[in-house]
Order: structure tokens, then sequence, then C-alpha cells
């Protein structure tokens, strides 16, 4: 097996290591006295859906909101499909029926709530006095700055009518259960999809200094929300929240696990960095090429597979680029290795890097050399953020349509 074979097979083991169809039934409870009904939202909400479906004992029913091409078949649950990662109509039509259906439940009823990374913007429910395009103006200048997802969480949760434990409270004094698969780094819960079944510790005067430290100042009208500081999000202790429980059963680190395992297996020593890794994706890029330079040096025999997750950023510089964090990582990291013998992939486990239809991309120690071979300027494309361009001209894109989970980004070099 070559090295290209390679990272793509420990890219698969890792993603399935979080495939829904093996984890959800796992955590299913047992059916409640009433009703059963699933709400959900997020990239992998409508896998999710089909596994509950599959293993359900009972009457069921629900909806669930997940991107657009990333739906599943069901027969008892709806899935809805909306834009991510700036929200559209859709996804407001739906978080508005999801939020009407946990109001219409019991104190026998259970809310079986489906989350995963992405149900942040498909759960684009304004909050009273603000309209999607308020929401939506907001959602494209975070993605710009390169404001890490938990500072964009916060913002969202308080320009919102279900995030930030407001799903849960609307569902009291039915029990609520939320099943989540996290793509943040830490796995935080109420960071996960702005957390809708989970306490939220931020206010709204953190939101509001989010926005100012990036730069953040229109629309107007949601600079005003946030100074009114009306409505807060339900807080720890709340009373709504009293019948509210989380389990994080899909996570960065089970995947990461998984991916070692098998890199072991092919004879390399794997070297696990963290699940929570965050940061601007040139700068983590000089960073991992300055730890292969290093393993290189200091080990030149041995076989080694640095493994890590998380989310970095991109702060958008050049304008008409494509690309996203995962190949502009990859672009920075083949500059900074410079030929080194490194074989390097990265992508993100939903299937999309970014806005773009591929997962990630793969780079080799020649990649440098065949970009210039084929007139293109790496280092040009990587100061205009067009990464994509670099690796769909060298037929380097890693490409693998909608995995239906999400567990944020995997990198992987193979060293030696």
């Amino acid at each position: 097996m070559d090295h290209r074979a390679q990272l793509v097979s420990l890219f698969q083991r890792a993603v399935a290591a979080a495939d829904p169809a093996r984890i959800v039934p796992l955590h299913l409870p047992a059916p409640p006295k009433g009703r059963t009904l699933v709400l959900g939202a997020g990239k992998a909400a409508a896998s999710m859906a089909q596994a509950v479906e599959a293993h359900w004992d009972g009457p069921l029913e629900g909806l669930v909101v997940t991107r657009y091409g990333h739906g599943a078949p069901c027969s008892r649950i709806e899935v809805v499909e909306a834009a991510h990662p700036v929200p559209d109509a859709a996804g407001q039509a739906a978080a508005a029926r999801i939020l009407d259906l946990a109001r219409g439940l019991g104190p026998d009823d259970l809310a079986l709530c489906l989350i995963s990374g992405g149900g942040s913007a498909l759960l684009a429910l304004p909050a009273p006095g603000l309209t999607l395009e308020d929401k939506r103006a907001v959602n494209t200048a975070l993605l710009r700055s390169g404001a890490p997802i938990g500072a964009m969480n916060v913002v969202r949760k308080h320009l919102s009518a279900i995030k930030g434990g407001r799903l849960a409270a609307a569902a009291y004094p039915a029990r609520t259960l939320a099943l989540v698969i996290s793509d943040v780094p830490g796995d935080d819960p109420s960071v996960v999809a702005s957390g809708p079944t989970v306490a939220d510790p931020s206010t709204f005067a953190q939101a509001l200094d989010i926005l100012r430290a990036y730069g953040v100042t229109e629309p107007r009208a949601v600079i005003a929300h946030l100074e009114r500081a009306q409505d807060e999000t339900p807080k720890p202790g709340d009373p709504r929240l009293s019948r509210s429980r989380v389990e994080i059963i899909g996570a960065a680190q089970q995947s990461l696990e998984a991916a070692a395992a098998l890199a072991r297996q092919m004879g390399y020593e794997p070297m696990i960095l963290g699940d929570d890794i965050e940061g601007e994706a040139r700068e983590v890029a000089a960073g991992h090429a300055a730890l292969a330079r290093r393993l290189l040096a200091e080990r030149p025999a041995q076989r080694v597979a640095i493994l890590s997750g998380g989310e970095t950023t991109v702060t958008v510089r050049g304008q008409g680029g494509r690309g996203g964090r995962n190949s502009e990582y990859l672009l920075a990291l083949a500059i900074a290795l410079d030929g080194a013998p490194v074989h390097a992939l990265a992508g993100d486990t939903d299937g999309v890097d970014g806005s773009e239809t591929n997962a990630g991309a793969l780079i080799a120690p020649d990649t440098l050399e065949r970009a210039r071979a084929a007139g293109l300027d790496p280092q040009g494309a990587l100061d205009a953020n067009d990464s994509w361009s670099v690796f769909d001209r060298l037929g380097d894109l890693l490409v693998t349509g909608p995995t239906l989970t999400n567990v944020n980004d995997v990198r992987i070099l193979l060293i030696g």
C-alpha cells in the first residue's frame, strides 16, 4: 500500500469511528410512558435519525434539519435540508417548527434531541426583533474574521430564539435527552450547535465584546439587540433545564484513536497531538512542519504517524480565492516542509472543507515541484487564500462526498 492509500485508509477509519449507525444505538434510552419526539440539527442529524428509527421499539415522530446533500431516508422522522455555513429560510422555518413541536410536550414525554456540528447555522431562528438577514450578515463577517467556533457560538446563542438552552426550556416539563456528536475542541456540549438543550454560561456582554474584538459593527439591529441584553439565555440551575441531560456519543478523540490503531498495524508509531487544536491554519502547519523535521532528524529510522484533530481558522485576506481550512493548512505545510520526506492528509470528517465540495487534500514530498512545473505559484496561492486551485490542478483533492457524520478535522502526517 502506498502512502496516499495509507492516508486515505487512516482518514476513512477515523470517519467510520463516528458513524451514527454504529454509535447511536449504544446510547438510546428506554421509551417513555408518553410520546417520543425526535428533534435534531446538524450535519449528522439525518443519519442519526435513521439510526434511531432502525433501533427504536415503540411509537416515534419528529423533525430534524441537516445540510443540503446530507439527508438520509427516514419513514417516521421528517428530514429537512437547509444551508450551511450561512443560514437560509429553510433552516429558519425548520427551527421554528422544531421549537413549536417542543412546546407541545408534557411531563410523560421524551424529547430525544440529535445534535451535531453544523447545527448552529441550521437552527436559524432569530431572536425577536432580528431578521434572518441580520444573522446571515453577522455569520458571514465572523467566518471571514478568523474567529474560533466557540466565540462564534457565544454570539449565535444571543441572537437566537432556540439556541443556548432555549430548546430544552421550551420542551419542559418533558424529559430531554440530547445525544451529541461533537465537532468542537474540548467537546463542550454547550458549544456544539450552540447548545440548544444546554445551560449557557455566556452573556450578552460577552457576545458584544466578541463582535468588537473582530471588528464587526453591522448590522446595527444586532448591536442594539446585544446592548439591550434582554431575555438572557437559560443559565446553570434554571429549573426549566432540570429534566435535561446530555451525552457526548461521538468525538474527535475516538476517531483519532481508531486511526492510530490502524497506523500501528501499518507499521507506524502513532503520535496524537490532541483533538482540540485551534489557531490559524498556516500557523498550525508551520508548527507541525517543525515537529516533522525534528522527528526526521532525531528518529531517522522510525516511521511515525502524527495525528491531530480540532478546528483551525482562516483569516481571509485574498479576493476570489477558493479553499477551506484543511487545504490552506496543507499548502502551508507543503511550503514549510519544502520537499522533506513527509506525506500528509487533512480533511473535515463531514466531507466538506469550508464551502467546497472536497473534504480536504493530500500532499507528498514532490507537491511543490509538481505545482511549479504546472505553472503554479504555491506561495502566491497561499497569500490569496486560493489553496483549492492548487490541489485541484494537481489532482490532489480529497473528495469523499457527505459522510453523514462530523467530528471536525483530522490531520495525518506520515514520516519516514
